[in-house]
C-alpha cells in the first residue's frame, strides 16, 4: 500500500472511530436521560391518579368477580378511562400479595366483557418476580421496555395504592424514535467525517508524498553523479530540514569530487615533471663516459626519486590519514619530536625555532602519532614561509592549545577562507596538502584548528601566520611516569 493510501486509511479510520465513539456515548447518555424522564412521568401520573382521580382505599380489595355492575367498580373504571384518555396509553388496577405467582385484575379501562375482576393480568406476569415485589416494598417501580402486539414499545410504571393493590400505567416509549433519529444522525456524521478525513488525509499525504518524491529524485540524481541541480524544498518542517541536509551532502560530495579531480590532475602534474627529468638524466647517464659525470647525474636522479616519493607520500597522507588511536598522553612529547624533525629544515636555511613548553605535563586526549604529524606539517609550513618559528603549548578553558607562528609574509586575504582546502596556497614546495592534512588529523581527534587574524604592530614576529590547534584536555594522568618526563620541559 502506498504511503498516500496509508495516510488516507489512517485518517478515515481515526475519524470513524472518533465520531462513532462520541456518538455511542452521546446515544447512551441520551437514552438513559430519556428513559429516566419517561419513568418519572409514569410514576408522577400514577401518583396523581391515585391521589386525585381514583381515591382507592382498602375497599378495593373486597371487589370480587361478578362485581362489575357495582357503582364502585364503574367509578374506578370511569376514572381509569379518563386517565387513559388524557395522560397515558393504558392503566390497570390489580391485586398482588407476596408469594403470589400471578397478578389479578381489579379494574381496567377495557370493556367488562373482555376483562373481568379476578382474571390474570397478562402484561404483569413477566414482572411479578422483580418489579411488582419492588413496588410492594418501595411503593413504586418501573418495568423494562416491552414490545406490544400493535408494534409499539411501551414502558409500565407500577405504584402501590393500597395494601396488596397496585396501579399500573403504560406509556409509549416515543423517545425511541428520537434515539433512532439520533442514531442515523450519528451514522451520517461518521460518514461525513470519514469523507472529510479521506479528503484531508489524501491532500495532506499528497503534499508529503510529493515532497518525499522530490527528495527521492534528488537522491537519485546524486547517486547517478548529476550534481548540477541543488536540492531545494520550501518550508521549515522536517522535510525541509532534510532537504537542506541533502543539499549540504550534495555540496560536500561535489566539493570532494572537485578535490578528487584536482588531486588527480595535481598528482599527474607533480609526477610528470620528475619523470621527465628522470628520463633526461637517465639518457645523459647512458651517453656519458665520464664516471664522475655519471655519478653526479645519478645523484640528481636519486634526489628526483626522493622528491617524487615525498609527493606520493603527501598525497597518500591526505587520502588515507589512518585510524586515530585516541589515548591520554602528555602532548609535550609529540610536540618535541615534531620540533626535532623540523629543526633540520630551519637550520639548513639559517632559521630559528623557539619552543615554549610548560614545566608540568599537559594531558590531551588524542592520538600521539597524529599530533606529532599535524604539528610537523604546521612547522614545515611555517619554515617554508619564514625564517623564525615559535611553538607554544598551553591549557585554555579545559582544552590543550598548540600554537605555531612564523615571521613570513602571512596568508593573503583572498586565501584565508580556503587555506585548509587541498591545493590552496602560494608556495612552490609540496603539493599544497599540508594544511588540509592538518585539518583532517585535528578533526579525527575531535579537535579544531584556526588561522588567527593577521598580527599587527609586533616587531618580534613580523606579520606572519599563526595557527592554533585545540585538542581535548583531561585532568586525568596517563599511565607511565609523566612526572619524570615533565622535568624535561623547557624553552629553546
Amino acid at each position: 500500500m502506498s504511503l498516500r493510501n496509508r495516510f488516507t486509511v489512517l485518517f478515515v479510520a481515526f475519524a470513524i472511530l472518533a465520531t462513532a465513539l462520541e456518538g455511542v456515548l452521546a446515544w447512551n447518555a441520551a437514552s438513559r436521560q430519556l428513559e429516566e424522564s419517561l419513568e418519572h412521568r409514569l410514576l408522577d401520573v400514577a401518583g396523581v391518579a391515585h391521589e386525585l382521580v381514583l381515591g382507592v382505599d382498602e375497599a378495593l380489595l373486597l371487589l370480587e368477580p361478578g362485581a362489575e355492575d357495582t357503582d364502585e367498580w364503574r367509578d374506578i373504571q370511569s376514572a381509569l378511562q379518563r386517565l387513559v384518555t388524557g395522560f397515558v396509553d393504558g392503566a390497570d388496577v390489580f391485586r398482588w400479595m407476596p408469594g403470589d405467582r400471578v397478578a389479578r385484575v381489579v379494574a381496567t379501562p377495557a370493556p367488562a366483557d373482555s376483562v373481568g375482576i379476578g382474571q390474570e393480568l397478562s402484561w404483569v406476569q413477566p414482572y411479578v418476580f422483580v418489579e411488582v415485589p419492588e413496588a410492594y416494598r418501595n411503593g413504586f417501580a418501573t418495568t423494562t421496555l416491552a414490545p406490544a402486539a400493535d408494534g409499539q414499545v411501551y414502558k409500565y410504571g407500577i405504584r402501590r395504592i393500597a395494601d396488596g393493590a397496585f396501579l399500573g400505567v403504560r406509556m409509549r416509549a416515543d423517545y425511541l424514535e428520537t434515539l433512532d433519529t439520533l442514531r442515523w444522525t450519528i451514522v451520517g456524521l461518521s460518514l461525513g467525517a470519514a469523507a472529510l478525513a479521506a479528503l484531508f488525509g489524501w491532500r495532506l499525504a499528497g503534499g508529503i508524498v510529493g515532497r518525499l518524491e522530490t527528495l527521492s529524485r534528488a537522491a537519485l540524481r546524486i547517486q547517478r553523479g548529476w550534481m548540477d541541480r541543488p536540492v531545494t524544498l520550501d518550508g521549515e518542517d522536517e522535510l525541509s530540514r532534510l532537504a537542506r541536509a541533502m543539499e549540504r551532502m550534495r555540496s560536500g560530495i561535489q566539493r570532494r569530487d572537485e578535490q578528487m579531480r584536482l588531486m588527480l590532475s595535481q598528482v599527474a602534474h607533480e609526477i610528470r615533471n620528475p619523470l621527465g627529468g628522470l628520463e633526461l638524466f637517465s639518457a645523459a647517464a647512458i651517453e656519458t663516459e665520464d664516471r664522475e659525470e655519471r655519478r653526479r647525474i645519478l645523484e640528481r636522479v636519486r634526489k628526483e626519486v626522493v622528491g617524487l616519493n615525498g609527493v606520493i607520500n603527501e598525497f597518500l597522507g591526505y587520502a588515507r590519514p589512518g585510524e586515530s588511536k585516541v589515548v591520554l598522553h602528555d602532548v609535550r612529547e609529540p610536540v618535541r619530536e615534531a620540533v626535532a624533525l623540523a629543526e633540520l629544515e630551519l637550520d639548513n636555511k639559517g632559521g630559528e625555532l623557539h619552543l615554549g613548553l610548560p614545566a608540568t605535563p599537559v594531558i590531551a586526549s588524542a592520538d600521539p602519532q597524529q599530533v606529532k604529524r599535524l604539528v610537523l606539517n604546521l612547522l614545515r609550513n611555517a619554515a617554508q614561509a619564514g625564517t623564525t618559528v615559535w611553538v607554544d603549548v598551553a591549557r585554555r578553558r579545559g582544552e590543550v592549545r598548540v600554537s605555531v607562528r612564523d615571521d613570513g609574509p602571512g596568508v593573503p586575504e583572498e586565501l584565508r577562507e580556503r587555506i585548509f582546502e587541498p591545493f590552496v596556497g602560494d608556495k612552490e614546495q609540496g603539493a599544497g596538502l599540508g594544511l588540509a592534512i592538518v585539518r583532517k588529523l585535528v578533526e579525527a581527534n575531535y579537535g579544531r584548528v584556526e588561522l588567527m587574524p593577521q598580527p599587527t604592530g609586533s616587531q618580534s614576529i613580523g606579520k606572519g601566520a599563526e595557527f592554533h590547534v585545540y585538542l581535548r584536555g583531561s585532568e586525568d594522568l596517563p599511565t607511565g611516569d609523566v612526572q619524570r618526563q615533565g622535568a624535561r620541559g623547557g624553552r629553546k
